[in-house]
């Protein structure tokens, strides 16, 4: 199995950046895809980023593109979310996720397997 520790969240005014870590372990040589999810109440989850596993190909949700930037680190086993510009819009509680069967889509919550507990992002107007 997989486990995923996400930190890094909390309060920022807007226009502000904060950077989320997302930490493997156990059975880190079977993640392929890993993404970061957000989520606020009443309101399903959502797709942020996605990341290949050589982090050569990324895409984005057209809401964060220009602004977050996802990455990967193998030999640390952990991704990160860099987010600038930060508007009020992007209060949630950010989750990432790891995909362990290749060939999935990035965008679909479901066709992940593994995935953290989650680090709330605050952005204040």
């Amino acid at each position: 199995q997989v486990q995923l520790v996400e930190s890094g969240g909390g309060l920022v005014q807007a226009g502000g950046s904060l950077r989320l870590s997302c930490a493997a372990s156990g059975r880190t040589f079977s993640i392929y895809h890993m993404a970061w999810f957000r989520q606020t109440p009443g309101k399903e989850r959502e797709f942020v980023a996605a990341i290949s596993w050589s982090g050569g190909s990324t895409i984005y949700a057209d809401s964060v593109q220009g602004r977050f930037t996802i990455s990967r680190d193998n030999t640390k086993n952990t991704m990160y979310l860099q987010m600038n510009s930060l508007k009020p819009e992007d209060t949630a509680v950010y989750y990432c996720a790891a995909q362990l069967t290749y060939g999935r889509s990035w965008y679909d919550r479901s066709r992940y397997d593994s995935w953290g507990q989650g680090t709330q992002v605050t952005v204040s107007s």
